[in-house]
């Protein structure tokens, strides 16, 4: 029986209804793909160790949930996952299309030998799927750019010359420095890594400081640099300015929290570094489009979905 027949098994994950999803990918091939066509999305929020590249045609509508990130998609959509047991799902929402396509590969994060994976001709694969833990979002030019061959491998017998279409899939992602982290990383509970060793020290006195008040003269002195230098440093190296990187991180453990504990609202609020409800609530909601309280029962809606 080929692995395109086989039927996927899901077990509960824990008290939380997360559902665990156990993949068809069998252990002697190199990736699973499944070419779909369907009026409406059915399968509820779920988690698996593979990672999965997901392409999605004709599903204006749809709402997209990958870890702590929640968006209305267009027409098409492409994301890539490669955080262990990072929680997403694709919902109907308001999509009325009545021929949403859905092509789906997973694949084991040892397809891809870490030792190769070192190689200069990797690096941008590498550093592609380090950032996908968090879920990355393709542009509308990368998914023109390999949809054809997403489409012929879709169609094609799993063997050599597949493997290396589907290489050269990842390898022609890779090149597109635009896509987008969806979820927090610390949501996600992945510590992000950057090039410049300043940066990382803060980033790291950060993740182990953030339910305290920080700041800027504090992050400044720890890295030899003055504050006015620092913080157009951080913001060059980063793309955010400290401040709204500390508050994406905070937000992050805040929404892990909603998810995974049943503390108040307000318990949370200053369990994660923020001193002020109303602040917390209003900086929720621009983030996240909703108030943490919302978040929280959508959510385990989604959990709860059968």
């Amino acid at each position: 029986m080929s692995a395109k027949t086989k039927i996927k098994e899901i077990t509960m994950e824990n008290q939380n209804y997360i559902l665990h999803e156990i993949t068809p990918l069998s252990d002697r091939d190199c990736f699973y793909i499944a070419d779909r066509t369907k009026t409406e999305f059915t399968y509820p929020i779920h988690s698996h160790v593979e990672y999965e590249l997901n392409f999605i045609a004709h599903g204006a509508g749809v709402r997209r949930v990958v870890g702590d990130s929640s968006e209305v998609i267009g027409d098409y959509d492409l994301v890539l996952i490669t955080g262990k047991e990072l929680e997403h799902v694709w919902e109907q929402h308001e999509c009325h299309s009545p021929l949403i396509r859905e092509i789906t590969i997973q694949f084991s994060s040892s397809f891809l030998h870490s030792s190769l994976l070192q190689k200069n001709q990797f690096t941008t694969i590498r550093n592609m799927l380090d950032k996908a833990q968090c879920g990355l979002a393709f542009p509308m030019e990368a998914i023109f750019k390999i949809y054809n061959r997403l489409n012929l491998l879709a169609t094609e017998e799993q063997g050599f010359m597949a493997v290396i279409d589907f290489l050269t899939i990842l390898y022609e992602l890779s090149l597109f420095d635009d896509a987008r982290q969806l979820s927090s990383s610390s949501f996600a509970k992945i510590e992000t890594v950057n090039e410049s060793r300043r940066v990382q020290k803060v980033q790291r006195y950060i993740n182990a400081h953030y339910q305290e008040e920080i700041r800027l003269g504090q992050l400044a002195d720890l890295v030899g640099m003055t504050p006015v230098a620092f913080s157009r440093f951080f913001r060059l190296r980063t793309g955010k300015t400290l401040s709204d990187y500390i508050i994406d991180i905070r937000l992050g453990y805040a929404t892990r929290l909603l998810v995974d504990s049943a503390r108040t609202v307000a318990e949370i609020c200053y369990d994660t570094g923020f001193n002020n409800i109303s602040n917390f609530n209003r900086m929720f909601k621009r983030k996240k489009g909703c108030s943490p309280k919302d978040f929280r029962e959508n959510y385990h809606k989604k959990k709860n979905l059968v």
